[in-house]
């Protein structure tokens, strides 16, 4: 049964599942919020622009036809006037259209926004298939979209046939009108009715869209294991992980050991914990924790220490309050400025005597290290 509900597509779409069909052109897509706004577009343009495109019509046939006989017998003259009318009514004409191209486009992107890919247009052998075919034809989506044509149908003719009963008597008047006046009033009238008829269509679109959407996040569930696949694929397998981190620790390792060799003091506790410092008052503002390990890696940052001729100093309260507090690579806390500056004043001192003799410096005792800072420390 587990098995069974792990093949059940019951999880909803991944982003990166969304991606991939956006890539493909597959995107939500409703025909009939399209078909609506371009019907609009159309019907709001010729309400307003339709009394001057019957004219510029109308204007047209009267140049296109008024001719002398000169131009009726000369081929070249009727081919120059034919292209001169054309390009009037395409220039008349070219308002409308954009208006159309921009309410198709504007209403592409309103599910899916701005979308570009080839991939849509390339061939797809597999719809040739005629099982497929019979399919997609006795599915129950065709069932819906069947469903949607007649109500469609019913909707737009009832509504048309009501909006022409209507405005029968404004019809029949216009018989009476004059011709230029009648062709306006017929252009304004048509946009009208255009425009009322599609309306009609909202009660279609505002049921089709979340149809579309509901259809299309079905179309793209997962399986719960196609989560489990697409986890791993991203984040990566666990075990590669675990080794890249191993790797990483390792080589981090690496670069903090040879570091150590630079330092100018290495703190001890003097078992549990290792912190190598330097300091350069050229390039530090405050001395910097170069490397720091504890037990294991302690005792190899002592040795590797040893081996180079970095200084030890054991000093318990410091080095357990420098492992704590400050980071790798990071300058020590403020509040044990103090405490650091006496162990580096130390330090150049056994230097000096190391090079030059004299008396040997005395290792410092006491340190101050503020008692919040120091885990080891247990409060009264």
């Amino acid at each position: 049964m587990a098995e069974d509900s792990d093949l059940e597509r019951t999880e909803p779409a991944s982003p990166r599942r969304i991606e991939q069909a956006r890539e493909k052109g597959q995107v939500a897509r409703s025909r009939e919020l399209t078909t609506f706004a371009v019907l609009l577009a159309a019907g709001a343009g010729l309400m307003s622009m339709g009394g001057g495109l019957i004219e510029k019509m109308a204007s047209m046939m009267r140049h296109g036809f008024t001719l002398t006989r000169a131009d009726a017998f000369n081929s070249l003259a009727m081919l120059e006037r034919l292209q001169r009318e054309s390009l009037e009514v395409l220039l008349a004409f070219l308002p409308f259209l954009l208006l159309l191209v921009v309410a198709t486009v504007a209403s592409s992107m309103l599910l899916s926004g701005w979308l570009f890919t080839f991939q849509a247009v390339q061939p797809d052998f597999g719809r040739l298939n005629p099982a497929k075919g019979f399919g997609r034809i006795f599915s129950w989506q065709a069932v819906v979209e069947l469903a949607k044509a007649i109500a469609k149908s019913a909707l737009i003719g009832g509504v048309a046939a009501w909006v022409i009963w209507h405005n029968v008597d404004t019809l029949l008047g216009l018989a009476g009108e004059p011709l230029g006046t009648s062709l306006a009033h017929l252009g304004r009238l048509a946009g009208h009715t255009f425009l009322v008829v599609v309306a009609s269509m909202v009660l279609i679109v505002a049921i089709d869209v979340p149809f579309q959407l509901w259809t299309y996040a079905k179309q793209l569930r997962m399986t719960k294991e196609e989560v489990r696949q697409e986890t791993k694929e991203s984040e990566g397998d666990p075990q590669i992980k675990a080794r890249i981190r191993s790797l990483q620790r390792e080589a981090a390792r690496k670069r903090m050991m040879a570091e150590v060799p630079k330092a100018d003091v290495i703190v001890t506790n003097p078992t549990h914990y290792a912190v190598a410092l330097r300091y350069q008052d050229s390039e530090m503002r405050a001395p910097r924790v170069v490397a720091k390990g504890s037990h294991l890696l302690a005792e190899r940052i002592r040795a590797l220490g040893e081996e180079n001729g970095v200084p030890i100093l054991q000093a318990p309260p410091l080095a357990r309050a420098l492992y704590r507090h400050a980071d790798l690579g990071d300058e020590i806390p403020s509040a044990l400025y103090t405490a650091v500056a006496e162990v580096l004043a130390y330090v150049y001192q056994l230097r000096n005597y190391r090079t030059h003799g004299g008396a040997q410096p005395k290792m410092p005792e006491e340190l101050a290290v503020p008692p919040e800072l120091d885990p080891g420390e247990k409060p009264e």
